[in-house]
């Protein structure tokens, strides 16, 4: 498969969100991201640049109730895409473990790009809310991340005491794991699992 190739475009429409993504998971880590919430924009965009993938996001969301659905349903879209991408996930490295700093704050990620969803998260986050958005939810957009991409994904908030460095290194660890997961090995041809297909 020609690295290329690996890209998606994903729409969803529902009562609650109007969700429009593209990604090309080769990318150069360029974004144009507007879901409404101002933090969120800047953790998509952080997550675009750290793991060299290209994103647009627009999102109209029903932020007069709260956060959540534009957060859940942006990560469900981006998920898809990934899934999308992947394809038959052919020549993958499929692995990958990462920790990321962010000064007092430490978050780690492991990965396996299985096309099985499994998700565990530990550790906690220091405020309740980072600007408009609600941190508890950078747990909630990794849990449906990985259920729409077929992840089996550990992640954690090791350490911090401001929820702004704690969400941020979680998304740069997420996207430093994805882009070392979803790299392909020169030395392979075939998909990454002795059953010949994930």
């Amino acid at each position: 498969m020609s690295e290329h190739e690996r890209t998606a475009a994903v729409t969803r429409e529902t009562a609650e969100t109007t969700i429009e993504l593209t990604l090309a998971v080769d990318g150069d880590g360029d974004s144009e991201v507007d879901t409404g919430i101002g933090f969120y924009d800047h953790m998509l965009a952080s997550f675009a640049k750290h793991g060299l993938f290209d994103l647009t996001v627009r999102c109209d969301g029903d932020l007069e109730i709260d956060d959540h659905h534009t957060v859940e349903d942006v990560a469900i879209c981006l998920g898809e895409a990934f899934d999308e991408a992947l394809g038959d996930k052919r020549a993958i490295r499929r692995y990958a473990d990462r920790r990321v700093p962010l000064d007092e704050a430490v978050a780690s990620v492991v990965v396996d790009v299985a096309g099985r969803p499994y998700y565990e998260f530990a550790g906690e986050f220091s405020q309740e809310s980072v600007g408009e958005f609600t941190s508890v939810m950078a747990d909630h957009f990794a849990l449906s991340l990985a259920h729409n991409a077929g992840l089996t994904l550990h992640a954690a908030v090791e350490k911090g005491d401001n929820a702004h460095h704690e969400v941020e290194a979680l998304f740069k660890a997420l996207a430093r794991a994805l882009d070392d997961a979803t790299r392909l090995d020169e030395r392979r041809s075939d998909t990454p699992s002795t059953k010949g297909e994930l």
